[in-house]
């Protein structure tokens, strides 16, 4: 499994991949280095971090879901908000993980 974090405040990465060709890159890197499954998130579940709406967290995260997607690969969506994992049900995704 690989992670790719749209958030600016990610503990695990810094903001690294908010920009989304630099998530797509990410996911191709993943793929590439023999992940089977691509989790992408889009709001930072470290202890004091601040909610992400719905809405947001989700153009944070289509891109870099919808190219893991297209690549062939099971996709999970992290996200704790019902309208968020639908929305990546449909997209493709195969996996919510909600803490």
């Amino acid at each position: 499994m690989g992670v790719v974090n749209t958030t600016p405040d990610s503990f695990y990465d810094g903001g690294k991949y908010v920009d989304p060709e630099r998530a797509i890159e990410l996911v191709d890197r993943l793929i590439g280095d023999g992940a089977d499954i691509v989790d992408v998130g889009a709001e930072s579940t470290r202890p004091g971090s601040t909610g992400v709406p719905a809405d947001e967290q989700i153009r944070r995260l289509e891109p870099a879901l919808r190219h893991a997607v297209a690549r062939g690969v099971a996709v999970s969506v992290d996200t704790t908000l019902a309208d968020v994992a639908r929305h990546a049900l449909s997209l493709g995704a195969h996996i919510v993980n909600d803490v």
